[in-house]
């Protein structure tokens, strides 16, 4: 057997591992990587994309709904609106596709040998991978852990049968007519959506008091009155007991045992690093939880041996993890590089969208005990009343001493394309002046930052 010998050994070719690939590779490091399922990995392929396009089906749809059931004055009115399910999904996979060979391509350019198989820790510096062809040793003298996440399961409710993840649901060629869905975080949340837009009846249960537990309640009080709009049922505070002898869902409530009729479950309570059978109990890494443990520089407690995105714990996010990568492929190639996560924007795709950027503002206020906060609402915004019905904000808050901005948060239509802007504040250590001095085009929704940072400039105090 002919050994491979590299610089750098990825493990994983999901957004961190094709990230660090290629940028090492462009760098001129001799470049590994190993990637036992499609290139792209859990975002690409199973996650962020095909989640986004179904998300974009289902608006489409819902609008094209309520545009055939008005009746014109003149008497005019839509036959109706068709779905065919099965091309949404093949239109969803189709995107993927192109998207796939495009990371191939970009690895290829870049003189990223890839080698598709499941890699297994021989030792620090060495892993033995299973192709197709046989058994394939590689020895390296720096490795990245890449591995990614999978969907985690509940014991009372293991995978299989009438129970799924958000993979199985995203793969689906067919839609359940009542789907309850275990889990009301973003995942839940945002698959939720789209299937009640499909016209399935959908229930989202949660033991956490309300849903998305990780936003402050103003940023999801507006999701939830959409969620009641689409006729989702919403149970928070309940435990999830199992499935009972005629395939219902089991919850237990402070009013006692109760049953919810259910075609399918889906089972959307977090991810969990994908480590096992990766022989990585080898290598005695030190560990935070069941997640790798890292230092400023993505480094493990083995020298040589680096860890990127969803394996190094929260925020699983796929920006993080192509951060990261970079940071990675510059110090091997002798570069001076740290991963700082203070300005990583996060989004929920619900309806109406989410965006925060910098702390939360519940730990802002804890933070800094004199704290600026402004708040622009979008019924005053014309470019949000021309796309939207105006609901949702967007908020500002600064430290009063310096009037540095620590956090930006917004919720409405569109509101995820303001992500750039709010980590470019954060990451540019912006004051509440940069952002109400910048001329911001108009309309658009852009200028509710402008007004909410002008907010705390003007009436911080009272708005505290």
């Amino acid at each position: 057997m002919n050994e491979i010998h590299c610089q750098l050994l990825v493990i994983g070719a999901g957004p961190g591992g094709y990230t660090c690939a290629v940028r090492a590779g462009e760098q001129g490091v001799d470049t590994v990587v190993v990637e036992s399922g499609r290139a792209g990995g859990v975002c690409m392929n199973v996650g962020c994309i095909p989640s986004k396009a179904l998300i974009h089906a289902a608006d489409e749809y819902e609008r094209m709904q309520r545009r055939a059931q008005r009746t014109s004055e003149a008497g005019l009115r839509c036959a109706g609106v068709e779905l065919d399910y099965p091309q949404t999904i093949a239109w969803k996979d189709a995107i993927v596709d192109r998207l796939d060979g495009g990371v191939t391509a970009a690895l290829k350019q870049a003189r990223v040998k890839l080698v598709s198989g499941r890699a297994r820790f021989r030792d620090g510096k060495t892993v033995v991978v299973a192709t197709e062809t046989g058994d394939q040793v590689i020895r390296a003298e720096n490795v990245v852990i890449a591995t990614g996440s999978v969907p985690a399961e509940l014991p009372a409710l293991p995978f299989g049968g009438i129970v799924g993840s958000s993979t199985d649901f995203l793969a689906a060629t067919e839609l359940p007519r009542r789907l309850v869905v275990i889990g009301a975080g973003y995942i839940g949340v945002e698959l939720g959506t789209v299937f009640a837009k499909f016209g399935v009846k959908v229930t989202l249960v949660d033991l956490a008091p309300r849903i998305l537990a990780r936003y402050d309640v103003e940023l999801t009080r507006p999701v939830a009155r959409r969620l009641a709009a689409l006729g989702v049922t919403i149970r928070t505070g309940v435990q999830v007991e199992g499935l009972d002898g005629r395939g219902r869902v089991v919850l237990a409530t402070p009013a006692g045992e109760e049953h919810l009729e259910a075609d399918r479950v889906l089972v959307a309570v977090g991810r969990r690093a994908a480590l096992a059978d990766s022989g990585i109990e080898e290598l005695d890494l030190a560990r935070d939880g069941p997640f790798l443990r890292i230092d400023e520089r993505c480094r493990t407690s083995m020298r040589g041996v680096y860890a990127i995105g969803d394996v190094t714990g929260e925020p699983m996010l796929a920006h993080r993890a192509m951060m990261q990568g970079e940071v990675v492929a510059d110090l091997v190639a002798g570069h001076r590089r740290v991963f700082d996560p203070r300005a990583i924007p996060a989004i929920c795709f619900s309806d109406p969208e989410i965006v925060t950027a910098g702390v939360p503002i519940e730990e802002a206020r804890r933070t800094h005990a004199d704290l600026l906060v402004g708040m622009a609402p979008f019924r005053a915004n014309g470019r949000a009343l021309t796309i939207s019905d105006g609901s949702g904000f967007v908020r500002v808050a600064a430290r009063a001493d310096n009037h540095l901005v620590v956090s930006l948060q917004a919720v409405g239509t569109g509101v995820a394309e303001l992500a750039a802007a709010f980590g470019l504040a954060i990451e540019m250590g912006a004051r509440l002046e940069d952002i109400a001095g910048t001329i911001h085009a108009h309309p658009t929704l852009g200028e509710a930052a402008q007004e909410a940072a002008r907010q705390a400039l003007g009436r911080g105090e009272a708005l505290r």
